[in-house]
């Protein structure tokens, strides 16, 4: 239960973290600073992916000899059409873009840019919702120290995150404690997806293989469609690739040194 906790817990810490930066900067994040931690974001994602959710998938599947494939690729292709239809659906509104995704809506701006982040907290709260239900129910492959290590991952690039939502806010005029407030509320999906994905672990057991692939498949999604298009946006640089191996390297290795 411990373990569960501070998966509950530590990325949405993160988030925080990340927005109480309003009160600590003065001005909005330099574009290289931004593009720098979406690469870092990422990367986190990417590593935590594949490390923490897809081959756990693969190795829950062995029993099935050379077919092992099959629940990871198809959990995998669902989470990431699941993730294509919520874009398609969700009026949202991407960093430093002015045109909104998603059905046609007269909602704030404001508003659409935290429904952007909450559309890619959704995966991450999955992902740290199936790995907590898998170590409560003694799934095999997965252990407490690989359910702290994919928090502090998602934690870790929920800092930037935070500061990414709460710094514009700030800059475009919003007092510090309203842009604090609705930067912390952008990380809320996070936690009350991982809750309500433990508090169906009765269904998601028998199904772990494919839902741990179906979480990879949609923070990949996210990670294709959104972060690497951020952070290679403008001038021509290094800087978000370069950040995006900084962020994988970590995470993978969190990994394998905590799992």
């Amino acid at each position: 239960m411990t373990e569960t906790f501070y998966g509950l817990t530590i990325p949405f810490l993160g988030t925080a973290l990340g927005s109480a930066c309003v009160f600590f900067m003065r001005h909005e994040l330099n574009r290289a600073v931004q593009r720098a931690l979406t690469g870092f974001a990422a990367g986190v994602m990417t590593a935590a992916s594949v490390w923490s959710l897809l081959i756990p998938a693969l190795e829950q599947s062995e029993h099935l000899g050379r077919l092992a494939f099959l629940p990871a690729s198809a959990g995998f292709m669902v989470g990431m059409m699941f993730l294509l239809l919520l874009d398609k659906l969700i009026p949202h509104l991407h960093m430093n873009s002015d045109k909104a995704e998603g059905i046609s809506t007269k909602l704030p701006k404001n508003t659409m840019l935290l429904l952007a982040v909450t559309l890619h907290n959704i995966p991450e709260g999955m992902a740290v919702g199936v790995v907590c239900a898998g170590l409560l129910y003694g799934s095999e492959n997965i252990t407490s120290a690989g359910v702290i290590a994919l928090a502090l991952g998602i934690a870790i690039q929920n800092f930037p995150e935070g500061a990414i939502i709460s710094m514009p806010l700030k800059a475009g005029g919003m007092g510090r404690w309203k842009a604090f407030v609705l930067g912390v509320l952008s990380g809320a999906a996070e936690p009350l997806g991982a809750l309500l994905t433990i508090l169906a672990a009765g269904f998601v057991i028998p199904f772990m293989p494919g839902l741990l692939s179906f979480a990879a498949g949609a923070m990949i999604y996210v990670v294709v469609e959104e972060l690497i298009p951020e952070m290679s946006q403008g001038s021509h640089t290094h800087i978000g690739l370069l950040f995006f191996a900084v962020g994988f390297t970590l995470m993978m290795s969190l990994d394998v040194a905590l799992g």
